[in-house]
């Protein structure tokens, strides 16, 4: 059992495992279908221990930030393991954002070093006029730098063979800073210290612990929060190897599944709604008989693991199933967006449950989470050990707005004590969500505060209900509900409309021109099973891809501010 109740720091947990640990496999990096790189945890802790060493030449002190911007590899979690051994604190930044975002944050967060791969130093150099004398007084360490390309001011990533001085930092420093979703506005540096993180590893450790031989796919980018806490921190602490895969494609994705037997992974619930639709349509291609005889085992198995998970059942009953996973794949940790119940109880009921928690930025990693005895796909779970939840501010139906308190919220925001203030009241988080608990003690989520409706009715209408509902259209690669009064402001109360923006499927086949049109059908048949208040009453056609987080979470703000600037309400809604 995980016990973390001795350790100060980040850094003497991760010091402590490569040292139990050492003769394990830590790290395996796969590059289609060749392995470019594995480590033991003996390896990491000497190649961490050399860029510690580096970082320290180049003046890092302890207390200083270390910024990381760079794509899942193995380079990532040594330079992280690396600054927190120098007594470094951490800014995780996202890879996905354009360079100016990157360098908003950059800017904000004021890091001593920065740590990248080379291709997006050029990036940042070239893209923003202002950068070079932005990163001015940045120490740049670049890795996979082109042989023959000088660096200027930047250095290569390279160990050095020199020794280094370990810091110890204490439970209440800061040991990152991660910035919450979104980008537009001021910057939300969440300060989230040692104690927040070994509180929530050693709870989610327990909860759901790795043994020797578990191998975790890294797949959710490493700067989000559900990455880095269940697979960074968690795998190394408790002896579990990583796989890093460079390309994301899903034929690879499926052949490292396979060829390394992977255990645990961490999905958004887009990729899980893939999976699924991959897996429902080769059974569909079945023959009758095969398919009813699969049909029995799923219900078999659904009954005999209905109290707990049992993966050596699951797997013998559904063996042709869980092959298509690798044939060991255990958990599936979802979040950073809604999960559908359809899809999370589809993988419960052929033994690959789905671990479905809530959380966010401002409170380490998850508040509530189901531990699968038994499972329930139609809630986020309960409190974990230490958390508190809170409902305020309910209406009639018992929906109010979640408030949270527990050992993971964080510090406050860098350098906004009025956000923080406003954000953490008398020791409780406001995160802004709204929700009821139900008489089990779990949390249901209906949506966001700041994204509610309020009819001419005076019905309260969150759009994710509304998406819930109608679910996913065939054809429709993209969907979402607005209030037409929220993307193109009138200045009243009254005349409300909802609509649904939608981004049709493209491509060459005819059928997939002919998308848009079947697709309006089919929203007007699910249109006509809403609740009156509910339905919608116009379409926009939109055919960019929406904007979104590094965990798949739609930036609203951001997508009604694109359609208000391109297009004219009176032209963009086709009346349903």
């Amino acid at each position: 059992m995980l016990d973390l109740s001795r350790i100060n720091c980040l850094g003497a947990a991760l010091r402590d495992a490569t040292t139990t640990y050492k003769s394990r496999v830590a790290l395996i990096e796969a590059d289609r279908h060749r392995e470019a790189a594995r480590y033991s945890f003996a390896e990491v802790r000497a190649r961490a221990e050399g860029i510690a060493a580096q970082l320290q030449a180049e003046g890092l002190q302890p207390g200083d930030r270390c910024a990381i911007l760079m794509q899942n590899q193995s380079k990532w979690l040594i330079s992280a393991t690396a600054a927190l051994w120098a007594g470094a604190v951490l800014v995780p930044l996202d890879y996905k954002l354009t360079a100016g975002e990157q360098l908003a944050l950059l800017a904000h967060a004021r890091p001593r070093v920065l740590i990248t791969e080379h291709a997006t130093w050029e990036r940042l150099l070239t893209e923003s006029p202002g950068a070079p004398q932005a990163l001015a007084e940045l120490v740049v360490i670049v890795t996979e730098p082109p042989p023959d390309r000088a660096l200027g001011r930047a250095r290569a990533w390279q160990p050095k063979d020199a020794p280094f001085t370990y810091h110890e930092r204490q439970r209440d420093d800061v040991a990152c800073i991660v910035y919450s979703s979104g980008t537009s506005g001021t910057p939300k540096g969440c300060m989230l210290t040692h104690h927040n993180y070994l509180e929530q590893a050693q709870v989610l450790g327990r909860l759901y612990p790795m043994d020797e031989g578990d191998k975790f796919f890294s797949i959710l980018p490493t700067n989000h929060a559900i990455d880095f806490m269940v697979g960074y921190l968690l795998p190394h602490m408790m002896g579990g190897a990583i796989v890093h895969q460079r390309t994301l494609r899903p034929a690879f994705i499926a052949a490292t599944m396979q060829r390394y037997g992977i255990t645990h992974i961490a999905l958004v619930p887009t990729i899980l709604k893939n999976l699924e639709r991959k897996v429902k349509d080769r059974l569909d291609e079945l023959p009758k008989w095969q398919r009813l005889l699969i049909d029995g085992l799923i219900d078999l198995n659904d009954a005999a693991t209905r109290r707990a998970p049992n993966h050596a059942i699951s797997r013998n009953l559904l063996r042709p199933l869980h092959d298509t996973f690798g044939g060991k794949l255990r958990l599936i940790f979802a979040g950073g967006a809604f999960v559908e119940r359809g899809t999370a109880e589809f993988f419960n009921r052929i033994g690959i449950p789905v671990v479905i928690g809530y959380g966010l930025t401002e409170a380490g990693t998850v508040l509530t989470v189901n531990d699968l005895k038994p499972f329930r796909g139609d809630s986020v779970g309960k409190p974990v050990p230490g958390a508190e939840i809170e409902v305020r501010g309910a209406n009639e139906r018992g929906v109010g707005e979640i408030w949270a308190r527990g050992p993971t919220v964080m510090k406050g925001y860098l350098d906004a004590p009025e956000l923080t203030a406003e954000a953490i009241q008398g020791g409780w988080l406001r995160t802004g969500d709204l929700g009821f608990i139900d008489a089990a003690g779990h949390l249901h989520l209906v949506g966001r505060a700041k994204n509610m409706i309020v009819t001419e009715g005076g019905k309260n209408v969150y759009p994710e209900d509304i998406e819930a509902l109608i679910g996913e259209l065939d054809g429709c690669e993209e969907f979402a509900v607005y209030a037409a009064n929220y993307i193109w402001p009138t200045g009243k109360l009254t005349d409300e409309r909802l609509v649904a923006v939608l981004r049709p499927k493209r491509g060459d086949d005819p059928d997939q021109r002919a998308a848009p049109d079947r697709l309006l059908a089919a929203l007007r048949r699910q249109n006509r099973g809403l609740a009156d208040y509910k339905r919608l009453a116009g379409v926009i056609l939109w055919e960019h891809e929406f904007p979104r987080t590094a965990s798949q979470k739609l930036r609203r703000d951001q997508l009604a501010h694109q359609l208000r600037e391109r297009l004219a309400r009176a032209e963009a809604i086709q009346d349903l």
